[in-house]
């Protein structure tokens, strides 16, 4: 019997994308994960559309996605690097519109605040487009009241074709 070296972590992924062809982008994405080594299981909520917050541009493509890994976290935020830089994502300044954008949400129960990953993600409590999907996905996760104090913001469900 082979011991990981690592125990199997349930993590979350948002996964957001509003230039070229974001479901594209998103189902790629998606793909990448489950191919990743160390990634044992991946489960994608449905597909939203959603008006950027804090950020210009055409409205976006978000999902979330479950994932059982026996990556660190720190690993984790690597592949998910990679799998932007893959997708053409620029940086050119803060909230630039996107190809691929692909955050670590929850990476168990775990609380990290280093200088390269904050998790839970700083910013996971407020947005439509964090919430909505997670809620979908582990509707323990997501509060009645967290989703009431994000009410205001445009989201709707798009699911892509099959």
């Amino acid at each position: 019997m082979t011991v990981p070296l690592h125990p199997c972590v349930r993590a979350y992924v948002g996964l957001g994308a509003n230039l070229g062809e974001p479901v594209a982008a998103l189902q790629a994405a998606l793909c990448g994960l489950a191919a990743t080594p160390g990634v044992e299981a991946v489960r994608a909520s449905s597909f939203y559309r959603s008006a950027p917050v804090d950020a210009g541009g055409p409205w976006y493509v978000n999902a979330v996605a479950e994932l059982d890994t026996t990556l660190t976290a720190p690993a984790l935020l690597a592949t998910l690097q990679a799998l932007e830089q893959a997708a053409g994502r620029e940086r050119p300044y803060r909230n630039a519109p996107r190809t691929l954008d692909l955050d670590l949400l929850l990476y168990g129960n775990a609380r990290i605040d280093s200088p390269r990953l904050t998790v839970p993600h700083p910013r996971l409590w407020t947005r439509a487009f964090v919430l909505h999907p997670l809620h979908e996905l582990a509707p323990e996760r997501v509060s009645a009241r967290a989703l009431a104090a994000v009410a205001d913001q445009a989201i709707e469900r798009c699911d892509p074709p099959a």
